[in-house]
């Protein structure tokens, strides 16, 4: 039988079993990097892993702790892998939720899989990487809630305590109105994980692929085009821009840099820019946010400090957001336990990780369609984006 709810002794049982059985799809470095995180909680049992790589799932299964002890004991029957190891693992009926690192392509479909087999699904982002994919999380989560599931999104920035005070404040009007704002995310290269040539070099290759990742602008610049839709409250009106594949151009089909405007009502505009290449040293780099208003400025650093500069009236000091990062991740992994434990099915991490997916894409496609893009067009957008996935073994 399907578990819809969470197993009544996880709930009323003993220390030693009421852990959630959990199991991860995707073992690369941020699966990896995470599961020990899920581990370090104490609320759960990794009792399987899924990638389509078997060498992947048995370097993250085969870990050993200090001591020489085996991390995860989990053995070779509750290893999956190809391109159908997430049904694989739900078939086995080994999971009460499934934590879900894959490139962001599979998102949609594995999420989906994982509220019909009644299994809670915590889900990194981006969550989808085109409009039917976000539309199809949306559902899930919706689903979700009706079937007494939770569905969380792994967003670091909405957890931080200075992210979380001085955004309010804005929107309770300590900057006063929004008169303009700019977006950032400026970061060098990532590295190639396989020389190219074969499909499976393509997958390992995932964040240099438009399909598999949904660009830089969707796949990374999500973290501070959250942060603006989060300032903003409210979807964007339309964007312009441009984009370019002019430096990084020997892997995959990726540009290598955007530069957008998007416009709100009230003749607001927020310009913003990406690339991934060397910039040989030049500030500020990294993933910021400054929003101008009628009476103080809202400036916000992903590791950086948050804080709201005006008079001694709306001044915010905030603080640094160094350890971001883990802190964030392990804030949501205590709150998907804490869910499920207590059976809040309200799932609030859904909605707002949907809108600002739409305000990545609306970008992407206003850049590479060289023009105006309006909200109502992204909403009515049919494109799906084509994952090439011939030649992998299903």
């Amino acid at each position: 039988m399907a578990f819809t709810i969470i197993k009544p002794q996880l709930v009323f049982g003993t220390a030693a079993n009421s852990k959630i059985n959990l199991g991860l799809i995707g073992c690369g470095v941020r699966g990896t990097w995470i599961a020990d995180l899920f581990q370090r909680h104490g609320g759960y049992n990794l009792v399987a892993a899924a990638d389509y790589f078997q060498d992947r799932v048995d370097t993250f299964a085969d870990q050993l702790n200090e001591d020489s002890s085996k991390k995860y004991n989990i053995p070779a029957q509750n290893r999956f892998t190809t391109l159908s190891c997430c049904k694989k693992m739900l078939d086995s009926k080994l999971v009460d939720a499934i934590v879900i690192e894959s490139p962001p392509f599979f998102h949609p479909q594995q999420a989906q899989a994982g509220i019909d087999a009644g299994v809670h699904v915590y889900l990194a982002k981006p969550v989808a990487v085109d409009v039917p994919g976000t539309k199809s999380i949306e559902a899930s989560g919706q689903e979700a809630t009706k079937k007494k599931l939770c569905f969380l999104v792994d967003f670091q920035t909405r957890t931080n305590n200075y992210f979380i005070e001085a955004i309010k404040r804005v929107h309770e009007g300590a900057i006063g109105d929004i008169v303009f704002g700019e977006s950032t995310y400026h970061g060098n290269r990532l590295n190639k994980q396989a020389e190219e040539g074969t499909p499976e070099a393509r997958l390992k290759n995932w964040t240099f692929d438009k399909a598999l990742s949904g660009e830089i602008v969707v796949e990374q610049s999500i973290h501070t085009l959250d942060v603006m839709s989060w300032i903003m409250n409210m979807p964007p009106l339309h964007v312009t821009g441009t984009g370019g594949r002019k430096v990084r151009v020997d892997v995959g089909d990726c540009l290598d840099y955007y530069t957008l405007l998007y416009e709100y009502p009230n003749q607001v505009g927020v310009t913003f820019s990406t690339r991934q290449f060397d910039a040989w040293g030049t500030q500020p780099e990294g993933i910021n946010n400054r929003m101008f208003g009628t009476k103080g400025v809202i400036e916000t650093s992903y590791g950086g400090d948050v804080r709201i500069r005006g008079t001694k009236d709306n001044f915010y000091r905030g603080g640094s957001t160094s350890q971001l990062y883990p802190e964030g991740a392990i804030a949501n992994i205590a709150t998907f336990y804490k869910s499920i434990t207590e059976k809040n099915y309200a799932n609030p991490t859904v909605a707002d990780s949907v809108r600002s997916n739409f305000v990545t894409i609306m970008g992407r496609i206003a850049a590479c369609q060289n023009r105006r893009i309006t909200w109502d067009e992204v909403m009515s957008n049919q494109e799906r984006l084509d994952g090439k996935l011939e030649g992998l073994k299903s």
